[in-house]
């Protein structure tokens, strides 16, 4: 069924298939990733409280921190209820305009972690190669700025090819052989030449995370030498073991990421379980994982929730 609009027709809604490949399976694998989802909101939770309560960690590191887990939240939540809906109940359907909505805070949000990671990456790289300068260099307005940069840079790049899209005429099939509306997944779905919106997606892309994992590379490989460089084996240690977690962090997000993005465009030979199956990890993961390692590996916030649980002074 079609709407008609001043431009172009559209669907009243679109068919997600979930995991096309997995149907008899479908409501058991929907139990991990609702404990997943949970440990992601949680944890997420609890990092933006600690930091939100304890004014000690109101530093550079920890801001970026509690930025990265509000962005876990909207970008794990996008997905997510509608995904177990999909699962659990076969509520397959998402209307039109909901699905356009979804697009655009997967790449939105996307693009806002992929910002956030390479700012906690300058960060390190200032409080170690310039640890007597860390505080002037971040201070609290430049943090401030930089988050706000990273936001609008998600918004203004991914708005387009949002909009391109939504002025597109549909073709008959309107089914989604995935678990949530993906831009190159809806794209296919357009009886139009795409090669603009393509070109547009890929430039998107590649400006987003090409630039901020140059940045990333070129942050660590100038902390590696400084590290190198510390007089002892113990200020070496010290120095690595405060990179080990965003390190982590990295890999998790960027590793999935672009294992989905690459083989929705040039992937046709990989078995469409494993693509959806990357691609709701992708999404899913980083958020979970995310606050566990940042409490795990950082000792305040180790501290305060374990003060929590216990009632005892850390």
């Amino acid at each position: 069924m079609l709407a008609s609009g001043n431009s172009s027709s559209h669907p009243v809604f679109f068919i997600l298939l979930g995991i096309p490949g997995l149907e008899n399976y479908q409501f058991w694998i929907a139990f991990p990733l609702c404990a997943m989802y949970l440990v992601a909101i949680v944890g997420n939770f609890i990092t933006l409280h600690i930091i939100r309560t304890d004014h000690t960690l109101h530093e550079p590191m920890y801001l970026f921190l509690a930025m990265l887990a509000i962005t876990d939240l909207a970008l794990s939540s996008s997905t997510q209820p509608k995904m177990l809906a999909i699962l659990w109940f076969h509520a397959h359907e998402i209307e039109y305009h909901a699905c356009l909505i979804q697009v655009f805070f997967i790449h939105a949000f996307s693009s806002v972690e992929s910002g956030l990671l390479m700012a906690m990456a300058l960060d390190r790289y200032v409080a170690i190669c310039f640890p007597l300068h860390h505080s002037t260099i971040l201070t609290p307005t430049v943090v401030g700025k930089l988050g706000a940069a990273v936001m609008m840079r998600g918004l203004l790049w991914v708005s387009p090819f949002c909009i391109m899209v939504s002025r597109m005429p549909f073709c008959n099939n309107h089914v989604i052989p995935q678990s949530y509306c993906e831009h190159m997944a809806v794209l296919k779905l357009v009886c139009a030449d795409t090669r603009v919106n393509r070109a547009y997606g890929l430039f998107a892309a590649f400006s987003v995370v090409g630039f901020d994992i140059i940045v990333i590379s070129i942050s660590y490989v100038m902390i590696l030498r400084t590290v190198l460089g510390l007089p002892s084996d113990e200020a070496q240690f010290k120095a690595f073991g405060t990179c080990a977690s965003h390190i982590c962090v990295i890999l998790a997000f960027y590793i999935p990421a672009l294992f989905t993005f690459l083989t929705h465009r040039f992937g046709h030979h990989v078995p469409r379980v494993v693509h959806i199956m990357f691609a709701n990890f992708y999404l899913l993961v980083p958020p979970m994982l995310n606050p566990i390692i940042y409490g795990v590996r950082t000792k305040q916030i180790r501290d305060r929730v374990i003060q929590g649980c216990c009632g005892k002074d850390p």
